[in-house]
């Protein structure tokens, strides 16, 4: 779920109150164990149709419930709906809602409110970078593109209050996984006519999920408390659960180590043989359906038009060096758009110079760089933009190097806080280079392969290749498995060899977990529940 635009933001912390029995069926908000966990960045939103990374995504997953969610190994299962039919030709999916469900403030939700949420994702008025992920829909891209400005005629009714019906205009063979995403989480019509932008503060919001808004202090920390009114509260046995931004994985470290959490969101690289030595029990890996990548701005100067430089750039990063000697953590290096674990039944296509040996590749660099106009004489000078972390910048100096070393390239880094970042990747004015990363929403090639379609709103390089979407277009109305995986590999390639992106690595994710915390799984689209926490005595 959600691309990992990692890290920004400092904290404060609280002491934790997790002695005591743990009881069977916690009857009250609040009441019970405390977790307390890392969360990188501050969230840039808790509007489902407006979040679009992982820091927020991981907070949504715990305030609200769509109506499937994933399971750690990414299988689809029961959440709002407690099951759900699909047609013989895939067009149409009927959600059965579970009985007697309600929103935190004790209100009756029904399949309208799933109805308005729908509509509102793909409103223009809201503008969600994530309203491609509805294109299936029936109208969905018409509706987005302001064609048709009825939002009544998306493809999703309400045929009876426990019941909604979502109409496509293609099978989707992802559907099913996509309706588990942030963007289609339940939002509460009233309280969003009634506060406007501010219905997500505390007080404000109104939810579904295992928990509620109690606090959220900015840069600070944001205090989450059971939900009563959750239809599966009795087995929610974490009482409260309070996530701070950290900026700094040493600093989060830091205080794990000082017990001031329970759970990282990550941990330091430099500080891996140390924790591997004498914390291996509290450690603990989970393979991300992730990719790691350069972007580089295709709608300006020096990378506009110039594919050459791009793939000069991307052949002299030497990704073993990177991967083995400096990340250290697992993580493969990448050399295809689409991570090769992950989505069933789809290999990846890769770069076609992937294994040529690095000295090769460094000479046929140079010529590419000779041939893109530059040279000894008339160097490029590229500004590399990254989130404010020790890691990436890590990253980004050993990139750098290897740019100045094999075609004399001069970089300089800048670091952003991470909402500032993000916006400059998405307005395309001021980035050259810049460092990205995206996490699979759903256990399928398309939820990288759209993001660099014309339309698609996280498309930050601004690659616009007409064959491109074409492929994907095709890809999308085609019901034979294998002909549609064909087609998204010819897509894959097409975007590879226009060195639209430079991948660098698949993320592997290491965090740290104290013993007393059982339950806690990421899956490889990045989504965590708090509420199959079990915080034991201590």
């Amino acid at each position: 779920m959600l691309f990992r635009r990692i890290l920004a933001a400092a904290i404060l912390l609280l002491p934790v109150l997790t002695a005591g029995v743990l009881p069977a069926a916690p009857a009250s908000a609040g009441e019970g164990p405390v977790l307390r966990r890392g969360n990188a960045a501050e969230p840039e939103s808790l509007d489902p149709a407006r979040a679009d990374t992982m820091n927020a995504g991981r907070v949504l997953s715990d305030l609200f419930e769509g109506l499937v969610t994933l399971d750690p190994q990414n299988r689809p299962r029961p959440g709002a709906a407690d099951h759900w039919t699909v047609s013989g030709d895939g067009l149409t999916y009927t959600f059965f809602l579970r009985a007697g469900l309600r929103w935190s403030d004790g209100s009756p939700l029904t399949a309208e409110d799933f109805v308005y949420s729908f509509r509102r994702a793909v409103d223009p008025a809201v503008a969600s970078t994530y309203a491609y992920l509805l294109f299936p829909i029936v109208n969905a891209p018409d509706i987005v593109a302001g064609k048709n400005r009825d939002l009544s005629r998306l493809g999703v009714d309400a045929p009876d209050p426990q019941t909604v019906r979502i109409r496509l205009s293609r099978p989707t063979p992802y559907m099913l996984a996509a309706m588990a995403h942030s963007n289609l989480l339940p939002v509460k019509r009233a309280n969003i006519e009634k506060f406007g932008s501010s219905f997500t503060q505390p007080g404000n919001l109104v939810s579904n999920g295992a928990f509620t808004l109690a606090e959220w202090t900015p840069q600070a920390r944001i205090v989450l408390v059971r939900n009563p009114n959750y239809w599966d509260a009795a087995n929610v046995h974490v009482g409260q659960v309070i996530i701070y931004p950290i900026a700094s994985p040493n600093e989060e470290f830091n205080r794990y180590r000082a017990g001031e959490l329970d759970i990282t969101y990550t941990v330091p690289n430099a500080q891996l043989d140390q924790i591997r030595k004498t914390m291996a029990d509290e450690l603990h890996q989970s393979p991300q359906f992730e990719l790691t990548f350069i972007g580089f701005n295709l709608t300006k100067p020096p990378f506009a038009g110039n594919p050459k430089l791009r793939q000069a750039l991307s052949m002299v990063i030497d990704r073993e060096a990177l991967t083995g000697k400096l990340i250290r953590d697992g993580s493969p290096p990448a050399y295809s758009a689409v991570p090769p674990s992950g989505a069933p039944d789809y290999t990846p296509a890769r770069i076609s110079w992937s294994s040529l040996p690095m000295a090769e590749r460094i000479a046929r660099a140079k010529a590419l760089y000779a041939e893109a106009g530059y040279g000894p004489d008339h160097p490029l000078t590229v500004e590399f933009r990254l989130q404010t972390d020790e890691d990436a910048r890590k990253v980004a100096i050993a990139i750098a190097s290897m740019w100045q070393t094999a075609l004399g390239v001069k970089t300089s880094i800048l670091n952003e806080d991470f909402k500032v970042l993000v916006e400059h990747r998405h307005e395309k004015q001021v980035t050259q280079a810049f460092y990205d990363a995206w996490v699979g929403d759903y256990p399928d090639p398309v939820t990288f392969l759209d993001l660099f379609t014309g339309s698609a709103g996280e498309n930050d390089p601004g690659y616009s290749n007409p064959a491109y979407d074409a492929l994907i277009a095709e890809a999308a109305s085609t019901v034979d498995p294998a002909a549609r995986r064909e087609l998204l590999r010819k897509a894959e390639g097409l975007l590879l060899e226009d060195n639209a992106i430079a991948p660098t690595y698949n993320r592997v994710e290491l965090y740290l977990a104290k013993p007393y915390v059982k339950g806690y799984s990421p899956n490889p689209c990045g989504y965590t529940f708090s509420k199959d926490v079990t915080v034991l005595p201590q």
